[in-house]
């Protein structure tokens, strides 16, 4: 099974309040489902409290996944969809994802840490992606190409409109945690409408698999954004400057989120790009943009018992820890603040990304939605504040836009992203009139 890496704050992730303690448990419940997986019951059953081993003997619980293994296949990932306090339990809600379909799981821990409820969810009907009404295949091809580095190769998707030549191209960059070339949250695929959307007017994009889906194993211990994000984004654009038909001079990076926070300082590496788009982009520190979208989380729950605030109030602690700029000094490289190494912080605590942007000769384009609860107006603010009388940048906001930018009709929670939705066409048509501006 692969392991899915746990940045549970980062901008497609969970969304509950955490303290120290709950992360310790999103370990534990990762390790059981591994035992599972890799049918190792006697293990696993280690992990339950004794009143429930006096229920429930260890022959059930391995009669239960055989029966699950049966009939979706082996286990691939896990990954924790939500996770509040009821009473002195702690209950996670578990997708997990199978070679043949999905199940998810409710898991309830005692005080101890010990599992004392393991509960399968009805399946909700499913959802599918909905291609977008703009997403006309007669106009544009798709080609399955290979971003590669010294020791990395992440299959990737080349979309080319059919009737331009001379084209431009942008390479886009993923939000934080695995994903896919797509981007896919549920039934959604911001990544595949914008190549779509892009294609039917004339653009070309590189879209590739993130290396923490490929290479999960790498991410456990000492790592930074070189690792997760910079270096194969080079490795994308040095593709394309390869690529027949491509308009060298019309070389674009998009970044969406984490993506887009860290697009001026791909951008600095590349200085033969013409133009550089940031999609929901934090101009703040990530740990500020945590806080926020915990205490709009947290508000939403409506949790006033004193476990949801002794919840909140450890997560603090963490907050304020992952602020600090000495960590390399005070703190092992690997030890983890938040799910994350101390090296990660170190690196993000000394990046500045509107302070790189300033230097950046490149044309901008930054666009932020209203009802996004992840990244929030208060970050486009700080960059028109930056950017809003540079001739060069182009500075959009879309009061109905998600996180996803996708059209809504209210900012919501994470369960707007498990209904299907579509990138905006007017988004579209604004970022392609932008890249023929030139």
């Amino acid at each position: 099974m692969k392991k899915t890496i746990l940045l549970f704050f980062i901008l497609l992730s969970t969304t509950s309040a955490f303290s120290q303690g709950m992360l310790n448990l999103f370990g534990k419940t990762e390790d059981f489902f591994a035992l599972m997986s890799e049918e190792k019951y006697t293990e696993a059953y280690v992990y339950f409290d004794a009143s429930f081993q006096a229920k429930v003997p260890a022959a059930k619980l391995q009669e239960m996944w055989t029966s699950i293994s049966e009939k979706l296949g082996k286990l691939q990932t896990v990954n924790i969809l939500s996770s509040k306090s009821q009473g002195d339990l702690f209950v996670l809600s578990v997708e997990g994802k199978f070679a043949n379909d999905g199940q998810n799981f409710t898991i309830a821990y005692n005080k101890t840490e010990k599992i004392v409820g393991l509960f399968l969810q009805p399946k909700s009907p499913s959802m599918d992606y909905i291609k977008p009404s703009y997403a006309d295949t007669t106009l544009y091809s798709e080609k399955e190409i290979y971003v590669t580095t010294e020791k990395h190769k992440l299959v990737g998707i080349l979309t080319t409109p059919k009737k331009a030549v001379n084209y431009p191209l942008v390479v886009l960059v993923h939000g934080s945690g695995p994903s896919d070339m797509d981007e896919t949250v549920g039934p959604n695929k911001p990544f595949k409408d914008l190549a779509a959307g892009l294609a039917v007017k004339g653009i070309a994009s590189i879209r590739y698999v993130k290396r923490t889906i490929v290479y999960p194993n790498e991410f456990i211990g000492t790592f930074t954004v070189k690792e997760e994000v910079l270096d194969d984004a080079l490795a994308a654009i040095a593709l394309a400057r390869t690529i027949p038909g491509v308009n060298k001079k019309q070389l674009y990076l998009m970044g969406h989120s984490l993506g887009g926070m860290l697009a001026p300082r791909i951008a600095s590496f590349a200085p033969d790009l013409n133009g550089v788009l940031l999609l929901a982009a934090p101009a703040r520190k990530l740990t500020d943009l945590i806080v926020e979208q915990n205490n709009y989380i947290y508000a939403l729950t409506k949790d006033t018992t004193a476990a949801g605030k002794q919840v909140m109030t450890d997560a603090q602690v963490e907050f304020a820890k992952s602020k600090l700029t000495t960590l390399g000094t005070t703190i092992k490289s690997d030890s983890l603040i938040l799910g994350l190494p101390a090296s990660y912080w170190v690196d993000l605590n000394n990046y500045n990304q509107v302070e790189m942007a300033k230097k950046l000769k490149q044309r901008m384009f930054i666009a932020q939605g209203g009802n996004d609860f992840q990244v929030s107006m208060a970050d486009f603010d700080l960059w028109k504040a930056a950017f809003g009388q540079r001739k060069n940048v182009t500075l959009k906001s879309y009061l109905d836009l998600n996180h996803l930018l996708s059209t809504q009709t209210e900012k919501g929670s994470r369960e707007q992203y498990l209904k299907p939705g579509n990138v905006s066409s007017l988004l579209i048509d604004d970022i392609t009139a932008w890249i023929n501006a030139k």
